[in-house]
C-alpha cells in the first residue's frame, strides 16, 4: 500500500510539473488573448525598400501607410516626399495592394518643418486638396500623382504644431464627406503620435472628435518613453475607448527603443493586448523591416 501511495504521489507530482511547464511556456500567449494579427507598416522612407506592390505581396502587412505629404498649409503649396520612388506605377501598385486586401493610406506631416494648419480655412483647403489629388475628386489644376487610384485613408504623423492648428477641422471634414477609398471601403482615419500622454494640444483636439479609427503609439525613438511606455499605453487606451490602438515598434536595431523579438513575446504583446481596444502592431519602416525581417519574427505575436 505504501508503494502504491508513493507511486500515486510521484504521478501527481509529475502531472503538476508538466502542467506548470505548460503554463510557463504558454503564459504570454495565454495573457495575449486579444490577438488580432493586424500589422501596419510605413512605406516610402527609402528608395531601396522595394516597391509598394512588393511590400503588399509579402503577406506580412494588413495595411501600408505611405509617407509623407510633408508640405501643406496656408501658402497653398503641397509636396509629396516618397524618398525618390518613381511616382509612375504607384497608382497601379495601390490598386494591386487593394486587390490583395491590403489598404493603402497616406500620412501627412513627418519630420520636416514645412507644414501647418493655423486656421479653419487652411484645414478646409488641405481637405479639398486631398479629396481631389488622392480620393474621389477631380478638380482642374489639381494634379493626381497616382492617377485614378483612390487611397484608403489619411494618417496624421505630426512632429510639431501650435495650439492654433486645426487638425480637428480636417478630421471632421473627412468624416463629413464620407470619403471612401473605393466602393464600399470606409476611410481609415489614423494618427501616429509619440507615446507621451497627453498628446500635444493640436493633436488632442483632433483625437477628441472621437472619429479616429486607429492610433499607432510609437514606443521607440523617445528616451522619455522607454521606461514608462506601459503607463502611457494604459492612459492612451483608456482615454479613447472607441479607437483601436496599435503599438508602434521599429524594425531597426540601430534605432533607440528597439525591442528584441523575445521581449515582444514576453512583454510588449501580453501588455498591450490587455486593452480591450488593442488593434495590432505598427512597424517603422518597410526598409528596415526588409533588412531585419523583424515583422516575420513578431507577426505571430500580434
Amino acid at each position: 500500500m505504501a508503494a502504491l501511495g508513493g507511486r500515486r504521489r510521484a504521478s501527481a507530482a509529475a502531472l503538476l510539473a508538466v502542467a506548470t511547464l505548460l503554463v510557463c511556456l504558454a503564459g504570454p500567449a495565454m495573457a495575449a488573448g486579444n490577438k488580432t494579427g493586424q500589422v501596419t507598416v510605413f512605406w516610402g522612407r527609402n528608395k531601396d525598400e522595394g516597391t509598394l506592390r512588393e511590400a503588399c505581396d509579402t503577406g506580412l502587412y494588413t495595411m501600408v501607410i505611405m509617407s509623407f505629404l510633408d508640405v501643406y498649409g496656408p501658402n497653398g503649396k503641397y509636396h509629396l516626399d516618397l524618398s525618390g520612388h518613381p511616382i509612375a506605377g504607384i497608382g497601379d501598385d495601390i490598386k494591386h495592394c487593394q486587390f490583395v486586401g491590403v489598404p493603402v493610406s497616406l500620412s501627412i506631416g513627418g519630420f520636416g518643418s514645412g507644414y501647418s494648419l493655423p486656421s479653419r480655412q487652411a484645414a478646409l483647403d488641405i481637405f479639398d486638396y486631398l479629396w481631389n489629388a488622392f480620393f474621389g475628386g477631380s478638380k482642374p489644376g489639381v494634379h493626381r500623382p497616382f492617377g485614378d487610384a483612390w487611397l484608403d485613408g489619411v494618417d496624421l504623423f505630426l512632429e510639431h504644431g501650435t495650439a492654433a492648428d486645426r487638425y480637428d477641422v480636417l478630421a471632421l471634414e473627412l468624416a463629413k464627406h464620407n470619403i471612401r477609398g473605393g466602393p464600399g471601403k470606409p476611410l481609415h482615419l489614423t494618427a501616429t503620435p509619440r507615446c507621451g500622454f497627453p498628446p500635444a494640444g493640436y493633436l488632442k483636439r483632433a483625437l477628441d472628435t472621437g472619429i479616429f479609427e486607429r492610433v499607432h503609439v510609437r514606443i521607440y525613438d523617445d528616451a522619455d518613453c522607454e521606461a514608462y511606455w506601459h503607463l502611457a499605453w494604459d492612459k492612451w487606451t483608456a482615454a479613447y475607448p472607441a479607437t483601436r490602438f496599435y503599438v508602434g515598434m521599429t524594425a531597426s536595431e540601430m534605432t533607440h527603443g528597439w525591442v528584441h523579438p523575445k521581449n515582444v513575446y514576453y512583454d510588449v504583446a501580453p501588455s498591450v493586448q490587455k486593452a480591450d481596444n488593442y488593434g495590432g502592431f505598427m512597424i517603422w519602416d518597410r526598409y528596415s523591416d526588409k533588412l531585419s525581417n523583424y515583422t516575420s519574427m513578431v507577426k505571430g505575436y500580434a
